[in-house]
């Protein structure tokens, strides 16, 4: 709520951050709030990483984020799915997301629980990624698909 409520320079921002996580985040983070979680313990930022606005994370699960990761507007990262029998539907499930160097993240792109974004790899915006996506690659589409390789 403090990130949301008003303005704060970029070393506010890395401050919050470091509070926000109980890690220490490096000074060349960047975010343009707002940005959403319900923890926030569970995330681990790189360096030279960058969150645009809107972002929304449930990082029960862990969220790691590698060096030079970009993320658009919008991002949303689950850690949480449900069971799918009516007898586990009310239980939770957690699953880590990493998220390698140099990886993409396009606005408005949804990554589930349990996947791996390789380094290097784009996934367009709106996508919504359900299963691991190959370093240097560039996935689209719902469910994302590898659709070219990034030279």
């Amino acid at each position: 709520m403090e990130l949301n409520s008003s303005y704060h320079s970029k070393e506010e921002i890395v401050e919050i951050f470091s509070e926000l996580t109980g890690k220490k985040v490096d000074s060349s983070f960047k975010c343009f709030p707002t940005f959403y979680t319900d923890f926030g313990k569970n995330i681990t930022i790189g360096k030279n990483v960058f969150f645009n606005m809107g972002c929304s994370f449930q990082d029960r699960g862990g969220i790691h984020i590698g060096d030079g990761a970009l993320l658009g507007m919008n991002v949303t990262i689950a850690t949480l799915n449900h069971g799918m029998s009516l007898e586990t539907r009310n239980t939770t499930y957690a699953d880590g997301v990493t998220l390698g160097k140099n990886t993409w993240i396009g606005s408005s792109a949804t990554i589930l629980p349990g996947v791996t974004v390789g380094d290097n790899a784009v996934v367009a915006a709106g996508a919504v990624v359900t299963k691991d996506v190959p370093e240097n690659t560039v996935v689209a589409g719902v469910p994302a698909k590898v659709v070219k390789e990034v030279g």
